[in-house]
């Protein structure tokens, strides 16, 4: 299988050398996302087989050459209008390419016409010379006629060509789209099998290249001059990737005679040189949560090109509430990596670099939670949502049913799990206080207990995932404004005595006034004196009115 991958990755790269470099400025490469690009060669993925074919071919390309990456059948199963250009053609885009290839998905159709028609509006093809080159797997299914669309772009273009590769296309089903390179002037090359591919290398390599020319005449040895720097590290995610250059750290350390870090010595970011004097160091390369390091013994005279591999890979998490819902900006996420001591936190939409291996993320929002393991494997990137299952409530209290608005100081609400416990309590679930209390739940069946002052009530209800409810918590209650004067404490009482003779106190305050809701019904209020003398009267509270009461 291995030897079939390098064969798709040379018979990509001899024909692309020989477009790019002889023919084309400017190139958009297309790759079949489509949903058959899930079948297998020799037990390999065809996708897979391309993409590691792409990585290989692109770390050749000349970092001049504008290249541009359009893919279709990679975001919906059913749509023909499932195009798009992912990388616009530009000179550096080789690492740009290879992430996004590495990060479709492959689920849809073949609308190879249309997407071939828009590579070449994109390169302006009737104004500039330009390239398209088309990987697919598959025949066109949007009812596009390919052969008729390669005379169309030739007749229109200034200097057009278009070049297939046929991955794993039978002869006939060859046939029906090598036209659209033969009416182009390009090539169209048969990716089968493995042999199928080195038969179409030979052929590609059969011209005897040119005399070398005569070498010139050898100059006189420059002197030897100073290295301006001797210490040049390169860090990659995994062997064979791109040099990271941003947000990558390096931290520099004398060695002990243990091969232990000594003394720290500095910090450095980026794309790091340096002239390191004589001597053992210890070299930390980090980059998010990934790091790796290595001993350095630098000599006199000597330049050292060390390459630092982080083995790592990039995870992006999207935590949501429910399916469709937009990225919860204060949701937790907790990753647990190969390695870590202390699981670091992230909140909302989450990028972050891991050691490669498996990654328990555990993702909160509100009190819903959810854990996956994903594994994560050196230099892939991974962009993945995660569905918490959670409803979002909004929580106030009324007065009475239809009336004001309680929205002073003193308003609590405390959830419940609807479900007694063998001892007859209730499980608290979550709090908070003030009007326009949130709660974010999993699907279950709840109380809701709401305090505002002295008054208290209970609501039931239910959340089901994905659902925003607006719950509005009557409580029956008014208030009780007191005016005391000289008191220096007022209190207020049940007005029903027990059978014992005593009133339950509901709430005090160490001051001449004293304002409270209360639910509706008949109290008694005391108010105390320094010299210990007491005044009483009685009061009748009503739903949704305020009651004014002075006690002499």
């Amino acid at each position: 299988m291995a030897g079939l991958a390098r064969s798709v990755a040379a018979a990509a790269f001899l024909l692309w050398m020989t477009t790019l470099g002889l023919a084309a400025d400017r190139v958009i490469l297309i790759l079949d996302a489509s949903g058959s690009m899930w079948a297998q060669i020799d037990g390999k993925p065809k996708l897979e087989i391309a993409r590691e074919s792409l990585r290989t071919v692109l770390q050749s390309v000349p970092a001049d050459k504008e290249i541009g990456f359009m893919a279709y059948g990679h975001r919906e199963k059913g749509s023909c209008e499932d195009i798009e250009l992912i990388v616009p053609p530009q000179a550096g885009s080789a690492g740009a390419v290879s992430a996004a290839a590495d990060s479709l998905k492959f689920l849809g159709k073949t609308p190879l016409t249309s997407a071939v028609k828009q590579a070449a509006e994109a390169l302006k093809y009737t104004e500039d010379k330009a390239t398209v080159i088309l990987i697919t797997d598959g025949l066109e299914t949007c009812n596009g006629d390919p052969c008729a669309l390669g005379k169309e772009l030739k007749a229109a273009g200034v200097d057009f060509t278009v070049d297939v590769v046929g991955f794993g296309l039978t002869a006939d089903e060859g046939k029906q789209v090598a036209c659209l390179a033969d009416n182009t002037g390009g090539k169209y090359i048969q990716a089968s099998d493995e042999q199928a591919l080195q038969n179409a290398l030979v052929e590609t390599i059969a011209a005897a290249p040119a005399p070398a020319p005569e070498p010139a005449p050898a100059a006189p040895p420059a002197p030897e001059e100073k290295p301006e720097f001797n210490f040049m590290p390169t860090v990659v995610l995994a062997q064979g990737g791109d040099p990271v250059t941003d947000g990558n750290s390096w931290e520099i350390y004398k060695a002990n005679s243990d091969g232990t870090r000594g003394d720290y010595l500095t910090t450095e970011y980026g794309a790091y040189k340096s002239n390191l004097e004589p001597g053992d160091y210890i070299v930390v390369a980090r980059l998010s949560e990934a790091r790796t390091e290595q001993k350095i013994v630098v000599e006199a005279g000597q330049v050292y090109k060390s390459l630092f591999t982080l083995n790592a890979g990039t995870l992006i998490i999207h935590p949501r509430p429910s399916e469709g819902a937009d990225v919860a900006d204060g949701a937790a996420v907790v990753i647990v990596y190969p390695g870590v001591d202390t699981p670091p936190t992230y909140y909302g939409d989450t990028k972050v670099v891991l050691p490669a291996g498996d990654q328990k993320v555990t993702v909160r929002i509100g009190q819903g939670e959810v854990t996956e393991t994903i594994p994560l494997t050196a230099g892939r990137v991974i962009d993945k949502d995660i569905i918490v299952g959670v409803g979002h409530v909004v929580a106030n209290a009324y007065y009475t049913a239809g009336g004001d608005k309680a929205d002073g100081s003193g308003i609590g609400f405390k959830v419940f799990k609807a479900k007694k416990k063998i001892d007859g309590t209730r499980e608290e679930v979550a709090y908070a206080y003030g009007p326009d209390s949130k709660f974010d739940l999993p699907p279950d069946d709840y109380v809701l207990l709401a305090t505002v002052d002295l008054a208290v009530a209970e609501q039931p209800f239910s959340v089901k995932a994905g659902e925003n409810q607006d719950l509005k918590i009557p409580i029956n209650a008014g208030v009780l404004a007191i005016t005391a004067p000289g008191a220096s404490k007022i209190e207020i009482f049940e007005a029903k005595k027990d059978i014992n003779g005593n009133r339950k106190s509901l709430g005090y305050a160490y001051d001449e006034k004293y304002q409270a809701a209360l639910l509706a019904g008949d109290y008694a209020v005391v108010s105390e004196k320094l010299d210990n003398s007491s005044k009483e009267s009685t009061v009748t509270i009503k739903a949704g009115e305020r009651a004014e009461l002075t006690v002499r």
